[in-house]
């Protein structure tokens, strides 16, 4: 694109480079054996020193390129100077060629808001769950998740420590596409759910029965499981529940919708991502690449009913 990209675009352009920044912080970290662990609610609400680390590299930088945004980050951390060596001012070239969707072209930075959680799958993290672990940058304008960048830290980390091919980068936009994976789909006819590892309950359980599957994947992670749906591992992300935020489905949510996916709560609404909301996802998460009227038509009354939005 010639000229000046649009705001939003030198935004997704930059949240990529410090997400691919953030995915070296957190190997660096794990790889010191240094995690610095932080029990935040209890023994499944960890902070470990990539949380914290991450988190000040994304939102100082973001500050730093973008002083007007609205920005929310996950971990509730103590204002203090972050180092030289945190702050990423690079852009992704590729995604600053891409011509922006005519309905964000205008955007001014004070109408965004950024949602940050600088390591999605702590738990599954400080356990060596290594494929479970996401960094998410989502940017939502007038409620609505317009585009999304997630980082896989440990992406073909099987292949060993010396692996150049170590991590990988997706993002997407509605309007625009998304990028960064190859778009798979489950075959036709196959039910799979993905849902909590770590965080079950009688409601979660009741849904996914409801939606009569023919496989049940339980891992870690929001942004994890949205790639499963949209790399044909899963149809649908089923989490009947309160656990998670805003940070944690923003970014994943705008990629989804920039291929067709839909994301919701239980009761088939769309969730807001406006500066001032509530943090909390309190009528749970119900993700589909196709079909999402199937699964929303099978959530039990009684799961409805416990699950005030």
């Amino acid at each position: 694109m010639s000229g000046n990209p649009a705001v939003v675009m030198r935004l997704v352009a930059s949240a990529y480079a410090m997400a691919e920044k953030a995915g070296a912080i957190v190997r660096r970290v794990l790889q010191s054996g240094e995690l610095g662990i932080v029990e935040k609610t209890g023994a499944n609400d960890l902070q470990t020193l990539a949380d914290r680390l991450v988190q000040h590299s994304i939102c100082a930088s973001l500050s730093k390129s973008f002083p007007k945004i609205t920005i929310i980050g996950e971990e509730d951390l103590p204002e203090e100077a972050v180092k030289e060596d945190l702050i990423e001012s690079g852009q992704s070239e590729d995604i600053l060629q891409k011509s922006c969707p005519a309905e964000y072209s205008a955007l001014k930075e004070e109408e965004l808001v950024v949602w940050v959680d600088p390591l999605d799958g702590t738990k599954e993290y400080t356990e060596g769950l290594l494929d479970h672990v996401t960094v998410l940058i989502g940017i939502a304008y007038g409620g609505k998740a317009i585009a999304g960048v997630i980082n896989q830290p440990f992406f073909n980390y099987q292949l060993g420590a010396e692996s150049a091919d170590m991590g990988r980068t997706l993002w997407g936009m509605p309007g625009l596409g998304a990028f960064g994976f190859e778009l798979q789909e489950v075959p036709d006819g196959r039910r799979i759910v993905t849902t909590t590892r770590s965080h079950s309950n009688k409601l979660v359980t009741d849904t996914v029965d409801a939606m009569e599957p023919h496989d049940v994947i339980r891992v870690g992670g929001a942004g994890n499981k949205i790639i499963q749906l949209v790399e044909g591992k899963a149809s649908a992300y089923v989490f009947a529940s309160l656990g998670t935020k805003k940070w944690d489905t923003c970014a994943p949510e705008a990629i989804l919708h920039a291929v067709g996916g839909k994301l919701t709560d239980m009761h088939g609404s769309a969730l807001c991502y406006d500066a001032n909301v509530k943090h909390m996802n309190s009528a749970g998460v119900l993700a589909t690449l196709r079909n999402h009227q199937y699964y929303a038509s099978r959530v039990p009354q009684s799961v409805l009913q416990a699950l005030k939005p």
